[in-house]
This record gives structure tokens, C-alpha cells and sequence, in this order.
């Protein structure tokens, strides 16, 4: 097979193509692709999820963007042009390149939008192959041949290819005609792209209305801003062979340039910062001594079966490579306390004793017999996932700002959250695109959004009769097929509730960085499940309403005698003076009377009987101590 397509894009473009990257995946292994590249509009939002469809469907993932340049960065009235520029990944060193070009646009402009001036572009261009086409031909900034000589400068004769695309109009024809005279005129090849934007022509109309919304207009209205026919599918090569049957090296060219292209995702040099320790340390020797401290501290006696927990958790994280994981988050947390910020890790991490030494969590894992292995294991393969609850509001976000200001803006970012089109704004889209009225808009979103085929008779003309609407109208019916190729889709970037991730030198050479809605934010391009799939470790910093009353009960309760609390002292006092008998909020109690079967097993396990105080047991597995009051304090 000759043909390669190497330029595709996908609804991660964000209302410039149609197809989810797997829906492209999947058309091109059922039409024999070997390999098949994406280029999204100024990011690589669906690179991980692209990679990891290609590579289970057997094809090989190319990767590359297409990026948004102006023609003069500092416009004045009616001087700024904007044109794309598409662009291939070769090397791990062009996906540096590539993220840190992507960045640089994202963090000074506002959020969706950007642009690079093309003089932006020198230093930046290593493992990066360019391919120009039809704005070569825009000569009214640079001249006649100008663009194309400019680029030729910035990426090299060798790693630049004019790109021909043939979409049956007229005046491309013409185009594409120009561009032959000016790659034999700069001696630079040719290379044949179908410029796809869906992977078939049914999704055609699709792609129509997504162009209506990033437009604003409706679609009796969009007039050329349209695209001309549905031929921007993804095309068997054969066709793809005989649509260029005149130039015969464009084709072949796809081939070699798709051979040039050995960069893979597999690993995109990202790692974990490394915690700094004292002189004459390792992190996994300072965490095993941190470790130790604080275990002597939360059990006491240190008993063996705890030591040996803690023993075989060191073990693993030492081996995994893991220590600097959990030093980083321990770093979070001594902050958070001496901010005077609550904090409680939560989750799967309840289940680790070296997290229970560390302050993390405050539940006994050895006590409550809990599984290690649900938090950490070899086996599975994943990386640790721990959750830190705090004060939603101003204290919550303290602790995000110090995590960017320890790492650097370039060092530390959120996870995006991939905002996709629903029920109800699915709806309300596309009948904004058909321009319906308001009331038949509304109608219309009320029984999408409650409408999920979930019951055999719960048809969707049944719905539409609900809320006064024929479902056998055309309209109506088109309108029900293009909100359900909707569904889904991604829309725009938003920000995850709370996941951070920080790297070991500059993150934005390892994933493109850009500016939330939020000032002060900064978010990567990828969601937490895209994260995780490139081996890329987050830590979640949640926002609780509730801890936020919590520590504002704790500091009202604390204030009322003078800052000295609910502490050590006052629990003392409380077990000196009170019968032990009314003290079993630190034991459960039966919920029935004593004369019932529940009350009699409850009694049986917990050494009381009628009319005595509750007493803990002195045969508790392996020694370990009953858990005092002290444990149950109010403590800031």
C-alpha cells in the first residue's frame, strides 16, 4: 500500500472536525491503513486517546498539529492575518517542541484562544516537518513565494513538504496547480493528504452544524463558511491513488515521510520531581526514617504486626520508585498544617500504614485490617492515587498556589476536564443551528434531557408528542439525528475539581499547558484518564464544603475558652470524672434493647453484660492497644 493519510483531524479540534479520534481509528484499520496520523487545531487534547485506539486496533499513531499563525503579532487596524500551519511529530525532541510551541501561545492569550507569530517558530523546529499548502498562495504579506521561502528557513529544506489536497472544486484546482510551480521552484517535495475532517461522508451534516455554532450563525445563513460537499472523509487509499493519479510522488511521498516519523507516546520523558533531601540521603531512605517517626508516634506500643506492615509497604515504594511520590504529598500536608488548613487524605490511601505514619490518613489500616494491595500493587501496574480533602475556598486554594509557586508555572498545572456536549446542550445547539424558535428549542431540550432509550417503550416519538411535537416532521427528525451524533463530543477544555500535576524540570515540554477560566489557574491539555494512560502522576487537592465548616466549628468551639480546646488535657479530665459507662462514643453501641439477640452478640464481643460499663477486651489481635479517646479529640 502506497497512500498513508497524514492528515486527519478530530472533534478535539473543538467544532472544526466531526469524528471522535477512535471513530478515525476505527475507519482506518477497516480500510487497511497501516498507520494514520492526527492533527488537531492547535493542541494535542486527543493524541492520548487517539494513541491508545490505534495501537489496540493494531495501526501505528502519528502524531502532529495544526498551529495557528499570525502574520504580525502586534497588529495595527486591518494588518492581522491569521493562517494554519500543519506540522508533524518526528522525534521526542519534536513533542518538545511541538508542546513547548503550544504553550507559549496558550499561557499569554485567554482561554481558546492563541496564536504564534512565525518568527516565534526559530529554535523550536527540531523533529518538526512542516507542511504548508493553499496560504502559500497568500501573497499579500510575503510576497510571491515568500511564505514558503520563510518556512523553508525556519524548518529546513529537508523537514518542509507542500501539501496538495483534492476535494473536487474548481478553484483548489487551481491552487494546487501554483503550489507544484512553487515546490519545484524551492525544490521541496509534494506530499497527498485528504485534509480530513470526519471519518465518513454521512457525518457531513455533523460537521455543518458544528461549524454553524463556532461561527454563530444559523445554517441557512453560513453560507461559503460551509464546506462545499462532504469530501473531507477519510477515503480508501486505492481512491486516494486514483485522485492523484497525475501526481504519483505525492502519493508515494506519504510512505516515506510516514516512515521518517518514529516518535511514539509510549514514553514522553516525563518524571516525577525529586524531593530535596538532606546531604547524605536518599528519598527512600529519608522517607523509611520520616516513616518510622511518625509510626512510633500513631502506634504505640510500635507493635510487630504494624512494623511489619510498614516494612512490606517501604519495600514496594522503594522498589516501584515511589518515594518521592509520597514525600511530595507528606511536603503538601506539613504546609497545610502549618497554615493552620485541615486536611484528610481519603480513598484507596486509607488502606496504606506508610501513609497512616505519615499524617496522610487518619484510619489505622493494620487495625482496620485493610487491604494494601486495593491502594498499591505491583500486579496492576497503576500509579498511587491520593486524594487530599480540603476547605473548599480561599484555604484550598492557598495550597494550590503554593504548588505552583514551589514548581514553577512551567512545573505544575491542573488536569482539564473534557467538557462534552449532553442532553440538554446538545439540544439546544443544534436547534440554535436549525433556527428553530425559542419555545421549540426549549421543548426540545427538556425531553432530550430526559430522554436515554432506556426502556424499550420509551421511544422517541412518544417523547416528542409529550411536549406537543410530531416526531414524523422532517425537521424534527433531523433535528433528533444530529443531537444524537452530537452526544458526546467533546466541546471545550474545562478544569478537573481538584488534580495537580507537577513534574521534574518543565512540564510544558512534556504536555501543552494553557490558562484556565480561573485566574491564577494553569491546566494541561489532557483529563486525569489521559494522565494516567501516559504514566503522568496527579495529585487530587479536593474542595469540601463541609471540611470548610468543620474548621470553622473547630475554631469557633477553640475560641471559646480562650484558644485552649478540646485537647489531650480536657480528654483526661473527661475520662477522671465521667463513668466509662457513657464514654462508648469511642466503642460502638448496640441499637437495640437488651433483650434482643443483637444486644446479647454486641455484650458477648465487647466483655459487658447488663448493667455494667463497657470495657475493651485484653485478647485484641496481635497485641494492638484499644484505641484511646485521645483519637477521637478535636485537634487543629
Amino acid at each position: 500500500m502506497a497512500y498513508i493519510e497524514l492528515h486527519t483531524s478530530s472533534a478535539f479540534s473543538f467544532l472544526r472536525a466531526a469524528s471522535a479520534p477512535e471513530t478515525l481509528v476505527e475507519r482506518a484499520a477497516m480500510l487497511g491503513y497501516p498507520a494514520v496520523a492526527l492533527l488537531d487545531r492547535d493542541g494535542v487534547s486527543g493524541a492520548p486517546r487517539f494513541h491508545k485506539a490505534a495501537l489496540a486496533a493494531g495501526l501505528r499513531p502519528l502524531i502532529g498539529a495544526e498551529l495557528t499563525l499570525v502574520t504580525r503579532r502586534n497588529p495595527g487596524p486591518g494588518t492581522r492575518t491569521t493562517w494554519s500551519l500543519p506540522v508533524l511529530v518526528s522525534s521526542q525532541e519534536g513533542w518538545r517542541s511541538l508542546c513547548r510551541l503550544l504553550s507559549r501561545m496558550k499561557l499569554r492569550a485567554p482561554k481558546g484562544e492563541g496564536a504564534l507569530g512565525i518568527d516565534e517558530l526559530d529554535g523550536y523546529t527540531t523533529g518538526l516537518i512542516a507542511m504548508p499548502g493553499r496560504t502559500l498562495l497568500r501573497a499579500d504579506r510575503h510576497g510571491v513565494g515568500g511564505l514558503l521561502d520563510r518556512i523553508v528557513g525556519t524548518f529546513g529544506r529537508a523537514n518542509t513538504y507542500v501539501e496538495l489536497q483534492r476535494h473536487l472544486h474548481r478553484d483548489q484546482e487551481d491552487d494546487n496547480d501554483g503550489l507544484v510551480c512553487l515546490a519545484e521552484a524551492f525544490r521541496v517535495p509534494l506530499v497527498a493528504t485528504g485534509g480530513v475532517s470526519f471519518a465518513t461522508q454521512e457525518e457531513r451534516p455533523l460537521f455543518d452544524v458544528l461549524t454553524a455554532i463556532r461561527e454563530h450563525v444559523p445554517l441557512h445563513r453560513a453560507g461559503r463558511r460551509l464546506a462545499a460537499n462532504a469530501e473531507r472523509y477519510l477515503k480508501p487509499p486505492a481512491q486516494m491513488a486514483r485522485l492523484f493519479a497525475d501526481r504519483p510522488e505525492a502519493i508515494h511521498a506519504t510512505r516515506d515521510l510516514a516512515d521518517r516519523l518514529q516518535f511514539t507516546m509510549a514514553d514522553l520523558g516525563y518524571r516525577f520531581p525529586r524531593y530535596p533531601v538532606p546531604d547524605g540521603e536518599t528519598e527512600i531512605s529519608f522517607l523509611r526514617k520520616i516513616t518510622e517517626v511518625g509510626a512510633r508516634d500513631r502506634y504505640r506500643p510500635y507493635y510487630d504486626k504494624a512494623r511489619a506492615q510498614v516494612a512490606r509497604e517501604l519495600a514496594l515504594i522503594e522498589k516501584l520508585q515511589l518515594a518521592g511520590y509520597f514525600l511530595i504529598v507528606w511536603d503538601i500536608v506539613n504546609f497545610c498544617r502549618q497554615q493552620d488548613i485541615l486536611v484528610q487524605g481519603r480513598g484507596s490511601a486509607a488502606n496504606s500504614a506508610v501513609c497512616y505514619s505519615l499524617g496522610i490518613t487518619a484510619v489505622d489500616p493494620v487495625a482496620m485490617e485493610l487491604l494494601f494491595e486495593r491502594f498499591l500493587s505491583e500486579e496492576r501496574g497503576e500509579w498511587p492515587d491520593i486524594d487530599l480533602d480540603l476547605p473548599s475556598g480561599d484555604r484550598r486554594e492557598r495550597v494550590i498556589q503554593h504548588v505552583y509557586q514551589k514548581y514553577g508555572q512551567h512545573g505544575a498545572a491542573m488536569t482539564a476536564n473534557v467538557i462534552t456536549y449532553r442532553g440538554k446542550s446538545a439540544a439546544r445547539e443544534v436547534g440554535r443551528a436549525l433556527d428553530l424558535n425559542e419555545d421549540q428549542i426549549d421543548r426540545l431540550a427538556k425531553v432530550m434531557h430526559q430522554f436515554e432509550f432506556s426502556d424499550p417503550a420509551d421511544t422517541l416519538s412518544k417523547k416528542l408528542a409529550e411536549v406537543g411535537m410530531a416526531g414524523d416532521e422532517p425537521r424534527v427528525r433531523h433535528f433528533a439525528e444530529l443531537w444524537r451524533q452530537l452526544q458526546d463530543l467533546p466541546r471545550h477544555l474545562g478544569q478537573h475539581s481538584g488534580g495537580m500535576v507537577v513534574c521534574q524540570g518543565d512540564l510544558s515540554s512534556v504536555v501543552p499547558l494553557e490558562n484556565a477560566s480561573m485566574p491564577g489557574r494553569v491546566v494541561v491539555q489532557w483529563d486525569k484518564e489521559d494522565c494516567a494512560d501516559m504514566g503522568i502522576i496527579k495529585v487530587d487537592l479536593l474542595g469540601l464544603g463541609m471540611m470548610a465548616v468543620l474548621q470553622d466549628t473547630i475554631h469557633l468551639i477553640n475560641s471559646r475558652d480562650q484558644g485552649s480546646g478540646i485537647r489531650r488535657s480536657a480528654s483526661r479530665r473527661f475520662r477522671r470524672t465521667t463513668p466509662r459507662s457513657t464514654r462508648c462514643c469511642a466503642r460502638p453501641t448496640p441499637l437495640a434493647c437488651s433483650k434482643s439477640s443483637r444486644a446479647r452478640r454486641w455484650r458477648r464481643c465487647h466483655g459487658s453484660s447488663r448493667g455494667s460499663s463497657t470495657t475493651w477486651s485484653s485478647k485484641s489481635p496481635s497485641s494492638a492497644p484499644a484505641p484511646s479517646l485521645d483519637r477521637w479529640c478535636i485537634r487543629t
